[in-house]
């Protein structure tokens, strides 16, 4: 079988695949069930081995200059800013907690910009209502 040539989309790919590996191991530490520990940790460093291989083959094509889109990096690999302002919004000490989380949500809404915000496709704010009046719904 011919090796595919380095290039953007293989790299893609990889990322593709590390996403992947992220989820299984969410999934066997979260759902799957074993009869010992041990085997659950056996397995989870398995698939830890084979995901930290890919990890070092796509830092390899990075650091060989192949371009890459930064929303097709994994979650786990990402570097994102926002995440660490996220983190130490969250973690200022306040008085009320309310305050919390209204700043929680703000920064959420933020990072998840619509393409069709402010166009006749947008519908976050119907979508919101929607939920405002199930709360409504549940509380009576």
């Amino acid at each position: 079988m011919p090796t595919l040539p380095s290039g953007r989309y293989q790299l893609k790919s990889l990322h593709e695949e590390i996403a992947l590996f992220d989820r299984k191991l969410a999934h066997l530490q979260k759902y799957e069930t074993f009869a010992t520990e041990a085997e659950r940790s056996a397995s989870a460093e398995k698939l830890s081995l084979k995901r930290n291989l890919l990890v070092k083959k796509a830092q390899q094509m990075i650091d060989e200059g192949i371009q890459f889109n930064e929303l097709e990096r994994p979650h786990s690999l990402r570097a994102d800013v926002e995440k660490t302002e996220t983190v130490e919004k969250v973690l200022e000490p306040t008085p009320d907690s309310s305050t919390i989380e209204t700043s929680s949500v703000a920064v959420e809404t933020d990072s998840q910009l619509s393409p069709y915000a402010g166009t006749a496709l947008d519908v976050r704010q119907e979508v919101e209502s929607y939920r405002k009046s199930k709360v409504k719904r549940k509380a009576s």
